[in-house]
C-alpha cells in the first residue's frame, strides 16, 4: 500500500529506506535545503524546513500500477494536508527503470506526465470540485484529485537548460490550492513573495523564466501550462488533460 512520510520520520529511518528511494531523498534535501539558499521556490523550501511536506514513493511511472498508487497517495494526502502545515505540498518520487535515464528526452517525460494525470484522473472517485471548471482553456481550471483542486508540478532528469526542473528521478509535487489564499496577487505578501520567486528562478536557471508562469485566476493565465516546462521557451498549444473514467 502507499504511503505517506513526513521529513521527519525519513530522517530518522533512512535505512528502512530501498536504495533508491533513500538516493531520491538525499537528492532531495540537497537540492531544496542547498548551503547556498538558492532554491527558487521559498514557500517549498520552508515547507521542507518546517516539515510540513509529506512524501511518497511509487514505481515506474509508465507502470499501469503506478496510477493507482498515485491515487492512493493522493487521496490519503487530501484527507489529512491542512493539517500538516500551511506550507503544505506532496512530493512523489518514481522508481524510473535504467532506460529512462538514459535517451529520454524532455519532450518523452512531458508525455510521460500527462498520460500518468490522465490515468490518475480514472481512479477518482469524486466528482469534480463545482467552483473549477473542467476545461483546461479557463482560468479557472486546476488538476483536482477526491474533491481537492491541487498545483501540480514535474522535476525530471532530462532538463539541464532549466535547472529548477531537473532532479536525479521523475518526480511530482501536488501542492494544495489552499496555500495560496496569502500567496496570490491580491495581498501584498503574495505580490512580494512572486517578486522574490521569480528573482531567485532567473538567478538560479541562469535562464529567463518561462513565459507560461503567472498567476491562477488571472485571464491571460492557464495553469496547466505551468505544470510541465519544457527548457526551452515553448509551450504545448492545447492542454494534454482529459478527465474521462473509464475505469469505473
Amino acid at each position: 500500500m502507499s504511503e505517506l512520510y513526513a521529513k521527519s520520520w525519513l530522517d530518522q529511518h533512512e535505512a528502512e529506506l530501498s536504495a533508491w528511494q533513500m538516493e531520491a531523498f538525499k537528492d532531495f534535501k540537497a537540492m531544496i535545503n542547498d548551503e547556498g539558499n538558492m532554491y527558487p521556490c521559498i514557500p517549498g523550501r520552508h515547507g521542507f524546513l518546517s516539515d510540513n511536506l509529506r512524501f511518497g514513493f511509487v514505481g515506474d511511472p509508465e507502470a499501469l500500477t503506478t496510477p493507482l498508487e498515485l491515487a492512493a497517495l493522493l487521496k490519503q494526502y487530501g484527507q489529512c494536508s491542512r493539517e500538516t502545515g500551511k506550507y503544505a505540498s506532496l512530493v512523489v518520487f518514481s522508481q524510473a527503470p535504467p532506460a529512462l535515464a538514459g535517451p529520454y528526452t524532455v519532450q518523452d517525460y512531458e508525455q510521460i506526465f500527462w498520460t500518468l494525470l490522465n490515468r490518475i484522473s480514472q481512479h477518482d472517485e469524486k466528482e469534480w470540485p463545482q467552483h473549477i471548471s473542467t476545461d483546461p482553456a479557463h482560468a479557472s481550471w486546476e488538476f483536482c484529485f477526491d474533491g481537492h483542486p491541487y498545483f501540480t508540478f514535474c522535476a525530471t532528469p532530462a532538463h539541464t537548460a532549466r535547472k529548477s526542473r531537473h532532479f536525479s528521478t521523475f518526480l511530482l509535487a501536488f501542492q494544495p490550492r489552499w496555500v495560496f489564499e496569502e500567496i496570490n496577487d491580491s495581498t501584498v505578501f503574495g505580490r512580494k513573495m512572486k517578486q522574490a520567486i521569480r528573482s531567485r528562478l532567473v538567478e538560479y536557471d541562469g535562464i529567463p523564466a518561462h513565459p507560461s508562469l503567472n498567476w491562477y485566476g488571472q485571464k491571460d493565465n492557464l495553469e496547466w501550462k505551468q505544470y510541465f516546462l519544457r527548457d526551452d521557451q515553448e509551450a504545448p498549444s492545447r492542454c494534454p488533460f482529459s478527465r474521462i473514467h473509464s475505469l469505473k
